[in-house]
């Protein structure tokens, strides 16, 4: 997966038709084969996908272990302390992780928030979190840092000739669930696989 934090494609805000072809709103599931690579048993939400510009996403089931919510929103001057919230930190991807993108729903939305479909939103400003850590804003959220992101046609030469990927329609709790350890699990079992019984999961068990 090329690295291009610069030119990294995102979503806005236009009104233009969603394209038939575009996968953004689902999920993309890592396949046995990446056992050896940094996508090993993801789950990534797939937030923008165009022919022209590629895909854009975040990964929805890797925990971040530091810094924890507390630590974060304080260094970001954040108040209350502690908030009266708590949401998910997940590693997002290999791109920018020192940027944050609030994955939420779409009962909330900030002025810069981004629509992905009608369900889920986007927001990458310190307002969602101000709100969450009040108590409010969208009833369910995840802070990534960091995102995964393809150039234009790279994904679909992964999915198609390198079997790198699963296409999962989303569920809420495989988005935004606290289990993250079953995700991945979970997603195959959506399409009836079994990880175990795949060949390229043999010796990655």
């Amino acid at each position: 997966m090329t690295a291009r934090s610069s030119d990294t494609p995102v979503p806005d805000n236009s009104d233009a038709a969603p394209d038939a072809d575009s996968l953004a709103g689902l999920l993309l599931v890592a396949s046995p084969s990446l056992s050896d690579t940094e996508f090993a048993r993801s789950v990534i939400y797939l937030c923008l996908h165009t022919a022209e510009s590629g895909a854009m996403g975040v990964i929805v089931n890797k925990r971040q272990a530091q810094p924890g919510q507390d630590a974060l929103f304080e260094q970001l001057g954040i108040e209350p302390t502690p908030p009266r919230r708590r949401i998910g930190i997940c590693n997002g991807g290999p791109l920018d992780p020192h940027r944050g993108f609030v994955l939420h729903s779409a009962d909330w939305s900030g002025k810069d928030s981004i629509a992905i479909n009608e369900d889920t939103r986007l927001s990458a400003d310190l307002d969602v979190l101000r709100r969450i850590a009040a108590g409010e804003g969208p009833r369910r959220a995840l802070l990534a840092l960091g995102h995964a992101a393809w150039e234009a046609g790279q994904l679909e030469n992964e999915l198609i000739h390198g079997n790198a990927w699963f296409v999962v329609q989303p569920t809420s709790e495989l988005i935004f669930g606290a289990d993250h350890g079953a995700k991945w699990r979970r997603a195959l079992a959506s399409l009836d696989l079994d990880p175990l019984a795949m060949p390229d999961a043999v010796g990655h068990a």
